[in-house]
């Protein structure tokens, strides 16, 4: 399975660095797993709109589906009229960003699979478990395995037991990590720091940690450090090009 960072930054999109996407590959399938903003353009480089197979999307802040809007417009308007493109997010996740335009412009564009955060279901090649996670609204992180190999993806969270469980033994973990080390107490329930999230990618025994989601703008470096002092594994930050296999 090859995972092609899109686009990392948290919040909003810096000048070189768009919100949250990651595109996952394996076996001639493509998988974009949230969307956020400045997220197309990027997958533009690597594909166009009609030859990306199905969409996965954490929840449903903008920074992580905002550019749904744009992907399903290239693909309803763009006229090579592809097959309505599947979109995976929880219930009501989506109403937001589809309310951009129309009611029906975007109907034929679109196949949507809502679901409830905990469940399993398949994805073309990729088997998918998700979890819920502490969040101001439901944040199903996801755990995608493919060829015997897995990647778990937080979207956004606070710590929780559930994401050790469903990040054990996994192959990478992108992980949600808004702050180095110290966030406002009006935050700490529903975002994670680097350390904490390297911490439990050490109770989950993952072979390597991508941190993602920093604040816009911010030192990379801080980051790495503060994961560096929690976790012993290989550890990354999510930039826009970045590719590897897990």
């Amino acid at each position: 399975m090859r995972v092609t960072v899109l686009g990392g930054s948290g919040a909003w999109p810096a000048a070189d660095e768009p919100c949250s996407g990651f595109l996952l590959r394996h076996e001639g399938f493509s998988l974009l797993v949230d969307a956020g903003y400045a997220v197309l353009p990027r997958l533009l480089e690597l594909m166009p709109a009609e030859q990306l197979d199905a969409v996965y999307i954490s929840h449903g802040h903008p920074d992580h589906c905002a550019d749904l809007n744009p992907l399903l417009r290239a693909r309803a308007l763009g006229g090579a009229d592809p097959d309505p493109l599947p979109v995976y997010a929880p219930h009501r996740a989506l109403d937001a960003v589809l309310a951009l335009d129309r009611p029906g412009m975007l109907d034929a564009a679109l196949a949507r699979h809502d679901f409830a955060p905990g469940a399993g279901f398949a994805i073309g090649p990729f088997e998918l478990r998700t979890a819920l996670l502490p969040h101001w609204v439901p944040n199903a992180a996801v755990r995608v395995t493919a060829g015997g190999r897995s990647v778990v993806y937080t979207g956004d969270g606070g710590p929780s037991p559930a994401l050790v469980e469903l990040a054990r033994g996994a192959d990478a973990l992108i992980a949600e990590a808004t702050y180095p080390e110290v966030m406002a107490a009006d935050d700490a329930p529903y975002l994670s720091t680097a350390g904490q999230a390297a911490r439990q990618a050490a109770e989950a025994d993952v072979g390597r940690l991508v941190l993602t989601h920093l604040w816009s703008g911010s030192e990379p470096g801080e980051y790495l450090d503060a994961a560096a002092r929690q976790y012993d594994g290989r550890i990354g930050v999510a930039t826009a090009g970045l590719s590897f296999d897990a």
